[in-house]
């Protein structure tokens, strides 16, 4: 008797959990099938008339906790004709330069997944991870094309996603508490982190509103933390800013020991960075009319600012007379030089006697200092004339930037330095580089006409 064949009544569900995928059979009612789709990876095949599931710990219990008596296992694998079915190579893509790629054993397909930057195996889902590049998916399509696999490929939506605490719907909403801001200036965090771990502390305190702040424990923490994995489905880095947030608290404002409790961290996948070319950033900066915001472009990218060092920007940090660019407490409270190209040094001498900033190189109308908003609108709008179609933000501009050098030939520790780097053999605060350290250096942006 095979598994086609066998006749399944309104109750009964018969399960085969294979290596990497649980075959279910079921009778086809509505509010099964619906519950199915709620599942993470699964496909219908109609040529044996049944579900196959990617296998994981999520799948298995959801699976039981649904039907319940109603399942059924079945262990002999010869019921299932499952060896007739033709080898897939599924290829999910879950997340901004991520995918998972779910497969069979295959030795040489493994040593392929290897070679992929940033590979990463998930031993409790049994799938593979690495970036998502037009070169991965291109070497998994040759694979199956050569070997007589399969090859699917699906962007993943996570159904059902709690949303976040919304603070304008809830009367009782507790709001950051004052010595925890006054901390956080006192220590001198950034105006975006400042932000960014008030908003996140206000999240923790109010998973926990009736509770008084000093009183939640250790578990209760960890409870908030599998919170944010399992029911919002946060990514890696909002997760490390929350328990950022939430450490600084406990080690910070109320003076605990780094030993008060324990937060195991979430592993970072990491993504490859996008980048342009230099023929797409001078077709940007060609397309930019606004002379102010085309100095904007142009110095973020000639120097690989990040943006919130473009917003601080002031007038005398432009050093003419060196071609040097100064950014002053930058990220990690470091100062540093990186290059100023003459091609933007001769826009931002056009800029400056147009506009006659004050304080600020770049201000707004009322001589405050530009948006981080505001900035990231110019290069977008930039980047959509220049008709690109890749995701760019600010920070593009900084990759590229670097990647332009790097393929110019400068030594990395230049690029490093230039960049603000931290090394992982110093632990010096402040880098500075002599303008003679730069000379031979010629900047990327030069190159247009």
């Amino acid at each position: 008797m095979t598994l086609l064949i066998m006749k399944t009544n309104n109750s009964k569900v018969l399960l085969y959990p294979g290596k990497s995928k649980l075959i279910l059979k079921i009778s086809g009612k509505k509010e099964d099938v619906d519950f199915i789709k709620t599942l993470q990876y699964y496909v219908y095949d109609s040529e044996y008339r049944r579900w196959l599931i990617t296998k994981n710990k999520s799948n298995y219990e959801a699976l039981k906790n649904h039907f319940g008596d109603r399942l059924e296992i079945v262990s002999d694998e010869s019921l299932l004709e499952y060896s007739k079915r033709k080898p897939e190579i599924s290829v999910i893509r879950y997340k901004r330069g991520r995918i998972r790629i779910v497969v069979d054993y295959d030795f040489q397909l493994i040593q392929l997944i290897k070679s992929f930057p940033y590979y990463y195996w998930d031993i409790e889902n049994k799938w593979w991870t690495t970036v998502y590049t037009e070169s991965v998916i291109n070497s998994l399509k040759d694979y199956a094309k050569q070997n007589g696999y399969v090859y699917k490929f699906s962007e993943y939506r996570n159904p059902g996603i709690l949303p976040r605490i919304d603070k304008y719907s809830d009367p009782a909403f507790r709001k950051c508490p004052e010595e925890y801001t006054n901390k956080l200036k006192v220590m001198r965090y950034s105006d975006s982190t400042v932000k960014s771990y008030k908003s996140h502390f206000e999240e923790f305190i109010n998973f926990y509103k009736t509770k008084e702040i000093k009183e939640i424990s250790e578990e209760e923490i960890k409870e908030f933390l599998r919170y944010l994995v399992v029911e919002r489905r946060v990514s890696e880095s909002y997760q490390n800013v929350a328990i950022n947030a939430i450490k600084f608290y406990y080690e910070k404002v109320l003076g605990e020991e780094r030993k008060f409790y324990y937060l195991e961290r979430p592993r970072k996948e990491k993504v490859l960075p996008v980048v342009l070319s230099k023929e797409e950033v001078f077709k940007m900066i060609r397309k930019t009319i606004n002379l102010k915001h085309r100095a904007i472009i142009m110095l973020i990218y000639s120097a690989g600012l990040r943006i919130s060092e473009a917003i601080n920007m002031r007038v005398e940090d432009i050093d003419s007379k060196r071609n040097l660019v100064i950014i002053r407490q930058a990220k990690g409270k470091k100062d540093r030089t990186s290059l100023l190209s003459e091609k933007t040094l001769e826009t931002l001498r056009e800029y400056y006697r147009l506009y006659e900033p004050k304080v600020y190189l770049f201000e707004g109308r009322n001589g405050e200092k530009y948006t981080a908003s505001s900035i990231q609108k110019i290069v977008k709008r930039a980047a959509w004339r220049a008709g690109i179609m890749k995701k760019v933000t600010t920070h593009t501009l900084r990759h590229s930037f670097a990647t332009h050098l790097l393929e110019q030939g400068v030594n990395l520790r230049y690029i490093q330095d230039l960049l603000g780097h931290s090394s992982s053999k110093t632990t010096e605060i402040y880098t500075h580089i002599s303008s003679r350290s730069y000379e031979g250096i010629k900047n990327p942006l030069d190159d247009i006409e």
